[in-house]
């Protein structure tokens, strides 16, 4: 049995399944760099979640350039042995843009990402999270972030399927797919160390991980 991180992860799923907190308990105990989307810092978001159709384009871009920065500050720092753990594959900016943006936009974006975008380093693990919409929908609504009030379910149940079809044909990393719908891996320590015994011992392949929740 390892115990250890790969050197790099990254946790992936929809918006509200739990990846940012996750990261960050696991870096902290691991002592790991810490690589999360900025959400907060995006001006377009809150106009895109009450008119998506107005703020697409321009949230899109947003992230993208976003993102863009801290591949290339990963890529220079990619020499140095500590262990990273990051909230995001940068082909997810793709998948939400093929979700967001009409065909033209679309052709649009794909002509800046093709400029933009430098290789990324590949992860030596990817943790996919996956929860219902209902679930998700509760935790965004527990966390309370103001601007994440607007967001539908209609949305959500898009990127649910649109994360489920990415995974699905997903190989450029080993995977570890998690059902955490009926998991607490914040406020439940066995929960957790549960799933940190799957993470440090994925090392090759795809696994699926489909975990009981326990009372505290």
């Amino acid at each position: 049995m390892q115990n250890s991180l790969p050197d790099h992860i990254v946790i992936e799923g929809p918006i509200g399944v739990g990846k940012s907190s996750l990261a960050q308990r696991l870096a902290g105990e691991f002592d790991a760099e810490l690589i999360l989307e900025e959400i907060d810092d995006n001006p377009f978001l809150e106009q895109f979640y009450q008119r998506p159709r107005e703020a697409a384009l321009s949230t899109q871009l947003f992230f993208l350039m976003q993102r863009t920065k801290q591949i290339q500050s990963l890529r220079q720092t990619s020499i140095f042995n500590q262990s990273k753990i990051a909230d995001y594959l940068i082909e997810k900016d793709k998948l939400f843009a093929q979700v967001t943006l009409n065909p033209t936009e679309y052709d649009l974006y794909l002509q800046v990402y093709e400029h933009m975008m430098t290789e990324a380093p590949k992860p030596d693990l990817v943790v996919y999270l996956q929860a219902p919409v209902a679930t998700l929908l509760e935790r965004i609504k527990k966390r309370g972030r103001n601007f994440e009030r607007f967001i539908e379910t209609n949305y959500l149940e898009q990127l649910n399927e649109a994360y489920a079809e990415f995974f699905y044909h997903y190989q450029d990393a080993p995977l570890l797919i998690v059902n955490a719908s009926e998991i607490d891996f914040i406020n439940n320590e066995r929960d957790y160390e549960q799933l940190k015994t799957q993470i440090v011992n994925t090392t090759s392949g795809r696994h699926y991980y489909n975990p009981l929740s326990f009372v505290s």
